[in-house]
């Protein structure tokens, strides 16, 4: 079965669907003179959990279309896969090893981003777990240890409070920036056995209307992608155990990719969306909808 990263690789490289146009990159790279340049071009992005699926594809993206990619995950090796599919494409990259739940930590991916490439023009909060990760899945409220609770929210709501101090503190200091945090369609609804992951997206759409508010004065745009069901290794066990059941409830009766949340996010990112803030963008295939 094609991995993550050869399908994005494939994807970059292939034509539209129906489309009669030459492709317009090897991977990232614009070499024909009278190509425009991307939507990032010269700005710099930082993206945490940016090993596999969505934080990989759009860190690939980001670069692709013109921006130095600072690449962080727990560790440096995890990141250190993504960057070298972005250096070897002709991109700029570096890997950042940290834990979002440790201020310390984060702080430090800040600092190293800034370092590198000088400031930080956009950021994609994107670290997070399932329930599986913390405690054992699929389980009633009830059923919840608080140790499995405290888990899922140091990681995916403190996680992104942390991200969001240190970055916006930065970019108050140069002017600006936009910022993207990675919610959920459970950020928007309630689903059974899930309530510690629901609670901890619920939060993270607040966390990115609150922040939008606060400095929507200060060039400062926070959003936040909510996605569906998107295959990645956080969806493995629902596509093991059951796909069917899931997909009856997607209009477009299918799995994202962790590219077509990628597509959204940097648009976000971009200028292009510039009068757009304090939104939580759903990439769901129709779910929320239905």
């Amino acid at each position: 079965m094609m991995g993550i990263a050869e399908f994005i690789i494939g994807r970059a490289f292939a034509r539209p669907v129906g489309s009669t146009h030459p492709t317009r990159w090897p991977l990232f790279a614009r070499q024909e003179k009278n190509n425009m340049a991307g939507i990032l071009d010269r700005k710099v992005a930082l993206v945490t959990g940016g090993a596999s699926g969505i934080g990989r594809a759009t860190a690939l993206a980001m670069a692709r279309e013109g921006a130095r990619v600072a690449v962080a995950d727990r560790t440096e090796e995890n990141a250190a896969g993504t960057v070298a599919l972005i250096n070897a494409a002709g991109g700029q990259a570096i890997a950042i090893g940290g834990d979002v739940t440790m201020e310390a930590d984060v702080a430090a991916m800040v600092a190293r981003t800034v370092a590198a490439y000088g400031r930080i023009d956009c950021a994609f909060n994107n670290a997070g777990v399932a329930g599986g990760s913390v405690g054992p899945g699929r389980q009633r409220l009830h059923e919840l240890s608080q140790a499995s609770f405290d888990a899922m929210l140091a990681i995916n709501l403190r996680g992104v409070f942390l991200c969001l101090k240190h970055e916006i503190a930065h970019m108050l200091a140069q002017g600006g920036g936009a910022i993207v945090n990675t919610a959920s369609i459970a950020g928007l609804i309630g689903l059974a056995t899930s309530s510690h992951y629901v609670a901890a997206k619920h939060g993270v759409v607040g966390l990115t209307k609150s922040a939008a508010i606060e400095y929507a004065q200060d060039g400062i745009r926070v959003n936040c992608v909510n996605p569906g069901y998107v295959t990645t290794p956080m969806t493995e066990e629902v596509v093991q155990t059951r796909l069917d059941a899931v997909m009856a409830k997607v209009p477009m009766n299918r799995m994202g990719h962790p590219d077509e949340i990628a597509e959204a996010v940097v648009w976000m990112c971009s200028d292009k969306a510039s009068f757009m803030t304090g939104a939580s963008q759903v990439v769901d295939g129709g779910y929320y909808a239905a």
